[in-house]
């Protein structure tokens, strides 16, 4: 079941970057860029975590409020 997930992630990811980058790449290589992916961005990921601790969720809050704000700038300004 494991393996079944993470080709199917790695399908969906290595699409989404192939077309971003705008790559060309067939459907093996293409799932490849996306495991490959999937292994280097959860390991930097796992390693940002561990370095920052408690930052790294100072950090979220933070974008998480400016993302509130922007909206409310948006959204809810403009109406009145």
């Amino acid at each position: 079941m494991n393996i079944i997930f993470l080709v199917i992630v790695g399908a969906v990811a290595g699409y989404l970057a192939t077309r971003i980058m705008r790559v060309e790449a067939g459907l093996l290589p293409t799932i490849g860029i996306g495991i490959a992916g999937a292994l280097i961005g959860g390991l930097v990921l796992q390693l940002a975590l561990a370095v920052l601790g408690i930052l790294a969720g100072l950090i979220g809050a933070v974008l998480g409020a400016l993302l509130l704000i922007w909206l409310y700038r948006t959204y809810w300004v403009r109406r009145r």
